[in-house]
Formats: C-alpha cells, sequence, structure tokens
C-alpha cells in the first residue's frame, strides 16, 4: 500500500453536533501494550480463521483487505417478505478483548468512512450487540459510544414516538464526539485506536485526534472486531490488536 502522512487541518477542537460532548484530547496513552493478540500483514492466500464476512463485500487483494460497499440502496429480499437495508460492508475478526490498542493502516479509494468497532453479541441491551466505535472520514473522525447511544434498544424504540424527541436528545448527550482532520484519498495512513476502561482515544501516524469517555466504552466483553467501508473502496492493512493495561 502506498505510504501517506497524515495532516492536521485545523486545532484540534470537537466539532459539536446531536448528542456530542467536548473534551480535550489526552496526549499521553490511555494504556500500554501488552500481549499481542493478533497480527496480519494480509500477505499470502491463506488468512487467519478468525476473519469472517458480516456485510458484503470484503476480498483479500494485492497483499491488503479491500472493502467495497455492495449494499448501497434498500432492495427488496428474493421473497418479497422483506428489505434487505443498505449498509457499509463489514468484515469480522473474532479477537475477544476488554481493553486493547488496535492498530491498522487505511487507504481511502473512492469510500467516505472506514471505521473499527467492537461488539459483543451476545448482549442484548444494543442493536447487534454494537458497543462502540471510531469512524475516520477525509474530513473528521468520530468516536461513538453505541451500546449506551445509538444504538441502545431503549433509545431505538425512544426514537419511533416523535413525542420523546427530548427525552432522545438528553440521553445522546456524551456518547459521541466529532473532532476535525484533514486527510486524501490514496494515501495510506496508520490509525491506532485504544480502549482502555469507559475511555477510547485515537491517533493517526501517532498524532492523537479524537476522545471519548462514555459508559459503554468500558462493556466488560468485546468478543469482536469489526472494520467497516462506506461509500465506494476502501483499503485496510497491518493490523495489530493488543491486550492493554491502564497507563500510569
Amino acid at each position: 500500500m502506498q505510504k501517506g502522512s497524515f495532516i492536521i487541518a485545523l486545532s484540534l477542537l470537537t466539532v459539536l453536533t446531536f448528542g456530542e460532548t467536548k473534551t480535550p484530547i489526552p496526549q499521553s496513552p490511555l494504556g500500554v501494550k501488552g500481549v499481542l493478540l493478533f497480527s496480519d500483514d494480509m500477505n499470502g492466500t491463506e488468512h487467519d480463521k478468525r476473519w469472517h464476512r458480516v456485510v458484503d463485500t470484503f476480498a483479500f487483494e494485492n497483499g491488503a483487505l479491500k472493502g467495497t460497499q455492495t449494499r448501497v440502496v434498500d432492495t427488496p429480499s428474493k421473497d418479497g417478505k422483506s428489505v434487505i437495508k443498505a449498509h457499509a460492508a463489514v468484515y469480522g475478526l473474532e479477537v475477544p478483548t476488554k481493553d486493547s490498542i488496535v492498530e491498522v493502516k487505511m487507504r481511502f479509494d473512492g469510500c467516505t468512512m472506514m471505521d473499527v468497532e467492537f461488539d459483543d453479541r451476545q448482549y442484548k441491551g444494543s442493536h447487534y450487540g454494537h458497543l462502540c466505535r471510531a469512524q475516520v472520514r477525509l474530513d473528521k473522525v468520530t468516536l461513538m459510544d453505541e451500546r449506551e447511544g445509538s444504538q441502545n434498544e431503549i433509545i431505538k424504540a425512544l426514537r419511533n414516538d416523535p413525542s420523546k424527541k427530548a427525552e432522545v436528545t438528553k440521553l445522546m448527550m456524551g456518547k459521541s464526539a466529532t473532532f476535525p482532520i484533514k486527510l486524501e484519498q490514496n494515501k495510506t495512513y496508520t490509525v491506532t485506536v485504544e480502549t482502555v476502561g469507559d475511555e477510547m482515544r485515537v491517533l493517526i501516524d501517532g498524532n492523537p485526534v479524537g476522545y471519548l469517555k462514555s459508559a459503554g466504552i468500558g462493556h466488560p466483553t468485546k468478543s469482536k472486531i469489526e472494520l467497516g467501508v462506506a461509500g465506494q473502496s476502501g483499503w485496510f492493512d497491518d493490523i495489530k490488536v493488543w491486550n492493554a493495561s491502564l497507563a500510569k
């Protein structure tokens, strides 16, 4: 994959939108790397069996993992009884963690968003066990507590009632944070996601670019990691996952 550089477009101030919180980004690590749980340079023809398809479409090509969103619009199922919803492409990795440091190279190749997500499929309090994620776009990075926020089943139910809008707004406060960045298509960036306790910090090429502290991040059993791509294509490479302990 082509090497690239990271350019900070603006000072690291939070861009506030619905339900977000403004918190300074810690400049020191949240955690210390422990045991290396997983590593894949994406080369060769054989790949770790812990990788698996979640939502189409991913493929190992040219020594990297290419994701392309193919569920672009809502489509009727073959039997006509349901609708297959538009969805980002998602590839899963069965590596259980609690506190961790995930490092992966990303390259935008026409896509609009790439992300690293943590789930617990056994947890029923949020849709599909979604816990937390870090979304990277060309102009911003967004950190989300999905367990207590956007994917929380109680909040999702309340959203169906227009009279509950104020209640939903209150419940969503502090569950996400967005920070401005400036990336370029077809350049490779090393993205690091630290999740330690109830805190998440994101770095790009070693520069701290985002931070969120929220209860759902501290979920004790993150049973899997998922990589997502929205839009056209994006490439992942050289992923590493470490256990982490609280930095002193």
